[in-house]
């Protein structure tokens, strides 16, 4: 009786999931390659001008005075071709104060608009078609767009299409045929982003928690009787032969396949339940157990800075120091109290101007040591790491090496990667992140070094798990079709219903 009821609900639990798990499996290998289309802080330098250091006039303390800002909250970058003075980093929405002229950056005009869509892709804006977005679409699912609206999207033949703001005259979101299509691909069945879901929040976030696990439920189930039902000793016969698999048709695939890709499909489902954190409470209470260290940490990483320090040397003098190196951004920072200049270049590398000396490749990584074991009061280890471990690591490997990682010896044993070139905690890690990282991460992604750090033996391992959940997920569909037609058919002759139940129960 036990058996027949799993049977009976892993059936219909099938029946109601079989379409969305078909979903999941084959956009998860379209999520190894193609993001959801973003603007990323690298697309922003790429497309921001080189500073032409003859036009820099304004000094940061002129500029801080101005805006009334901290000069460490400044950066030197390029706003409608022309240098200028920045407030905070990111999407840009701080206020903007030209360098060269002292004015600040009032109303944003359509004819600036016009040239920031123009620029960003290279084309005349004449040959685009304009349209003011009202409402979210596709592609600003991600934006904030009733704190940046107006909002005009600039679409090109060729397939390039541009988000402006007029509030704060930046991109904020770009799109080409080619991240369309890998979006359809990937993260848009994958993470259920179809628009008249995905634009009201609490929803579509019900919506994923709710079927991934009752998901979860469903391949346990299926898992369980995979097991239940087959036999070593190989009792049942099939097309004559002895078997160890009771079924035949779809049914049998189905079971052989649950019994070899079964676990993989219970972890990827309560895996993707866990990205949406179900259990807030409970990460709550354990962050609330784990004092940190952090802030001091990074406290003492930029220190107390004179806001005369950068009197020393004039941002156009940094810049000379750098020709002919084409910088697009000049960020205003400090090391341990000790005002500097942190240059970013054109192929996103980084160069450190101090107020006094030449212009070097990054920070001094015992002088890093220092600061960090000082701030924690000696209670910190510190080890240089010249590759990846099992907390810090990037299949694009496009984060930053080497880098220093210092873990705290007491309290919740924090991990702290800071990046030589910046001076920068570039990630952390301690005991209350363990959900995310081992049971999301390591279950989802299979991030683990020894396979991670190996491609592309981790793509092969994936694509594997992948397919197989795909081929469980046909046969399920083959099987759900059935069942309904079998429904259906006993629903509208009742006479019939007699000589299939036991097929049912089979």
């Amino acid at each position: 009786m036990l058996k027949r009821s799993l049977i009976f609900v892993h059936r219909w639990l099938g029946v109601a999931l079989c379409v969305l798990f078909l979903l999941w499996f084959p956009s998860g290998i379209g999520m190894m390659y193609f993001p959801m289309p973003s603007v990323t802080p690298t697309a922003r330098l790429e497309r921001l001008p080189a500073l032409d250091a003859s036009k820099v006039v304004v000094s940061p303390a002129e500029a801080a005075a101005k805006l009334g800002v901290e000069v460490d909250d400044l950066r030197l970058s390029s706003f409608d071709g022309r240098p200028a003075y920045r407030v905070g980093f990111g999407g840009g929405d701080g206020p903007v104060l030209y360098a060269d002229t002292g004015e600040e950056q009032g109303e944003v005009t359509t004819e600036m608009v016009q040239r920031v869509a123009s620029a960003w892709t290279g084309q005349p804006v004449s040959g685009a078609t304009v349209q003011e977005v009202s409402d979210v679409d596709q592609w600003t699912l991600q934006t904030r767009l009733g704190e940046l609206s107006p909002v005009f999207k600039y679409s090109w033949p060729n397939g390039e299409q541009v988000y402006v703001s007029q509030v704060t005259g930046e991109v904020v979101q770009y799109t080409t045929t080619m991240s369309r299509i890998g979006a359809y691909l990937g993260p848009i069945p994958h993470w259920f982003y179809f628009t008249p879901l995905r634009k009201h929040g609490q929803e579509w976030s019900r919506v994923v928690i709710w079927s991934s696990g009752i998901g979860t439920i469903a391949a346990i189930i299926g898992v369980v009787i995979g097991a239940w039902m087959y036999s070593p000793s190989r009792k049942y016969r099939y097309a004559g032969a002895a078997t160890s698999i009771p079924y035949r048709g779809h049914k049998r695939w189905h079971t052989v396949c649950g019994l070899i890709f079964g676990v993989a499909t219970v972890t990827y489902a309560f895996s993707g339940m866990l990205s949406m954190d179900p259990f807030p409470s409970f990460n709550d209470r354990s962050q609330q157990r784990q004092p940190s260290i952090e802030p001091s940490i990074r406290a003492a990483l930029r220190g107390d800075l004179d806001p005369a320090a950068f009197d020393a040397k004039h941002p156009r003098r940094a810049l000379e120091q750098l020709a002919p190196l084409p910088v697009k951004e000049l960020e205003l920072t400090s090391f341990a109290g000790d005002a500097a200049y942190l240059a970013r270049l054109a192929n996103n590398e980084t160069r450190v101007i101090p107020m006094g000396g030449e212009p070097r490749a990054g920070f001094d990584q015992n002088e890093i040591i220092r600061v960090v074991t000082t701030a924690a009061g000696g209670n910190m280890t510190t080890t240089v790491l010249d590759q990846y471990d099992r907390y810090y690591l990037d299949r694009t490997r496009r984060r930053p090496l080497p880098v220093v990682l210092a873990q705290a010896t007491s309290g919740d044993e924090t991990r702290y990667y800071i990046d030589p070139g910046t001076a920068r905690v570039v990630q952390t890690y301690n005991s209350s992140n363990w959900v995310n990282r081992w049971l999301y991460n390591g279950l989802h992604s299979l991030n683990f070094p020894w396979l991670y750090n190996y491609r592309p033996l981790w793509d092969i391992v994936v694509i594997t798990l992948m397919l197989g959940g795909t081929a469980l997920c046909v046969t399920s569909l083959v099987l759900a079709w059935r069942v309904l037609g079998r429904t259906l058919a006993r629903a509208l002759n009742p006479k019939g219903a007699s000589a299939t139940l036991s097929e049912d129960l089979a």
